[in-house]
């Protein structure tokens, strides 16, 4: 099983991710694209990256806003997975 971090460890790992925000268990981000189109072509490049890394946000498809959230739920909180997933994100966000 992955370890859960510390609370210093996510505040470290937030320090790195810096468009993340922790709510609770969990880090989430929005990203506002051009349109709907846009949006879609991003949340394949996300469903990419998580498949190869076969860890997994929600996602939320609002017209040009995805929202991103992760929380490692196998191990009931946040790990490293959950902020090594975000950066490849951020990578495809732009």
């Amino acid at each position: 099983m992955t370890a859960l971090l510390t609370e210093p460890e996510i505040a470290a790992r937030l320090a790195q991710v810096p468009a993340w925000s922790r709510e609770g268990k969990e880090i989430t981000r929005t990203v506002k694209l051009a349109n709907f189109a846009e949006a879609m072509k991003f949340v394949n490049a996300v469903a990419e990256i998580a498949e190869r890394r076969n860890h997994h946000p929600d996602i939320t498809i609002r017209w040009n806003r995805v929202t991103l959230v992760l929380s490692t739920h196998s191990a009931g909180g946040l790990t490293e997975q959950d902020f090594a997933a975000a950066a490849e994100f951020d990578q495809a966000a732009g």
